[in-house]
């Protein structure tokens, strides 16, 4: 197939705006924060180039262990709003009315139609001690007073949750639409029970869906402040807070970069190790 000169031209036309988008705010702020995370200054206050800033992460405690606590419960909260979306999903394509389902989406997108800050802090107005949950259970005489509900690894995973759950349904739902109804009712004509049934048929054919919001909800976790530094409190040890404070606090913005960086192997180490569990390729879960 031969592509026409006017062909050729419309096509950069419009891969330019996208290239120039990726070149200028990714490639080239990430070369430079790599560049940044190896320097640094010797006694003179003269730059150098040194790997201190990467000795730090390994011989300070409290980085390595942030770094840890922030990957495991990044796995974990993507693993709940796994389990929360698979049902929730396959409610939406195969329980509810063809006409009722657009209006079933629109229910999950409105939460989102409000920026991240204002859906954690009606949280926060819910579970603090003065919120609206205490007040009713000490109206009831369910409590002899207030508990504390906030500032603790439990509500920062529900928190984390509640924020990437759209991320996770959306893909899971584009996935099972295109599962065909009658291979379920095959399944239990011959005798399959439903845990049979979703694991060899509903899960089989989702896993695109499954591996690419797991990857966007695990992202959006792991690089996540808001919600662990509001709801986890002051005890949430997010890895993300440490970057911000070398950039912000601190200043140390060779430090700052070398944590991103560190970061960002991580979550891409993690993403290819699920990729060879699953045995998918980036580009079948990206389509």
């Amino acid at each position: 197939m031969v592509i026409s000169k006017s062909s050729k031209a419309a096509l950069w036309l419009f891969l330019t705006p996208v290239l120039c988008w990726l070149l200028l705010l990714i490639v080239l702020p990430h070369i430079d924060l790599l560049r940044m995370s190896f320097g640094g200054e010797n006694d003179y206050g003269e730059h150098v180039w040194t790997l201190q800033n990467y000795r730090n992460f390994f011989t300070e405690p409290i980085y390595w262990n942030t770094f840890l606590r922030t990957a495991i419960f990044s796995i974990i909260t993507t693993i709940i709003t796994f389990l929360l979306a698979m049902p929730v999903a396959f409610y939406i394509v195969k329980v509810v009315r063809p006409r009722f389902q657009g209006a079933m989406v629109l229910m999950l997108l409105l939460p989102f139609w409000v920026s991240e800050l204002v859906r954690v802090y009606g949280w926060m107005i819910l579970l603090r001690e003065s919120g609206v949950i205490n007040h009713f259970l000490l109206k009831f005489g369910v409590v002899d007073r207030p508990v504390e509900m906030l500032y603790n690894d439990a509500t920062m995973i529900m928190g984390l949750v509640y924020t990437s759950m759209l991320f996770m349904v959306v893909p899971i739902i584009s996935a099972m639409e295109s599962l065909d109804d009658s291979l379920i009712e095959a399944a239990h004509d011959l005798g399959s029970g439903k845990l049979v049934i979703w694991y060899k048929i509903i899960l089989p054919h989702c896993k695109p869906g499954i591996t690419s919001g797991s990857i966007v909800v695990f992202m959006l976790v792991l690089g996540n402040y808001l919600t662990p530094n509001l709801m986890g409190g002051k005890n949430s040890l997010w890895f993300t807070e440490q970057i911000y404070n070398q950039f912000i606090a601190s200043f140390n913005w060779n430090q700052g970069a070398a944590f991103g960086f560190l970061l960002l192997l991580l979550s891409s180490l993690i993403i290819w190790i699920g990729l060879k569990l699953s045995r998918q390729k980036l580009g079948e879960v990206a389509s």
